[in-house]
């Protein structure tokens, strides 16, 4: 019998880093987080966020990478509508949020739907409009707060960092995970 895991088995994409493939975890007005377990490939809840808040993007991972704090690298898709958990979007990467998650970089790579009409017109993130940044980083600083944890963004980048960020995490895991 085979088995799909969603993070070894699906692919980054094939335009990776200007576009991937992101698989989503969590639902954009979703308070509960999800995430792929690394040992099994289920989703699994992690825990119901401790705020009010509720994840303003539909929130994933990118497959067959690695990040700096272990884990696949994380991705915000913007899209029109809620993507239900793994799902496979094709995204098309405009910028990077640079986060600190208690003293650890945790990279958001910030992508539009390709196939959404209603947003894929954005090609970098300063073409998002300064409200809804400001909202991401609102809820990134804040969600947290409840459970005692220190979130900090640093900043926007734009989308050539984003694709150094998504070939770097490509090759620490093609490092880590052999074939």
């Amino acid at each position: 019998m085979y088995v799909l895991h969603p993070w070894h088995g699906a692919h980054f994409g094939n335009k990776a880093p200007q576009i991937v493939n992101g698989l989503i975890e969590i639902p954009q007005g979703s308070r509960t987080k999800y995430e792929i377990d690394k040992t099994t490939g289920l989703l699994k809840l992690d825990r119901v966020i401790y705020s009010s808040f509720h994840y303003p993007v539909n929130y994933g991972m990118i497959p067959q990478t690695l990040g700096l704090d272990g884990d696949p690298l994380d991705i915000l898709v913007i899209c029109s509508e809620s993507i239900q958990p793994l799902c496979l979007v094709q995204a098309t990467v405009i910028g990077n949020m640079q986060m600190i998650d208690n003293g650890e970089e945790d990279d958001k790579i910030i992508a539009v739907a390709t196939q959404d009409p209603g947003v894929n017109h954005y090609s970098d993130v300063n073409d998002l409009p300064q409200h809804f940044k400001a909202v991401l980083k609102n809820y990134f600083e804040n969600y947290k707060v409840l459970e005692n944890k220190v979130v900090e963004i640093d900043e926007f980048q734009g989308k050539e960092v984003a694709y150094k960020i998504i070939e770097d995490a490509i090759n620490h895991y093609k490092e880590k995970f052999p074939k």
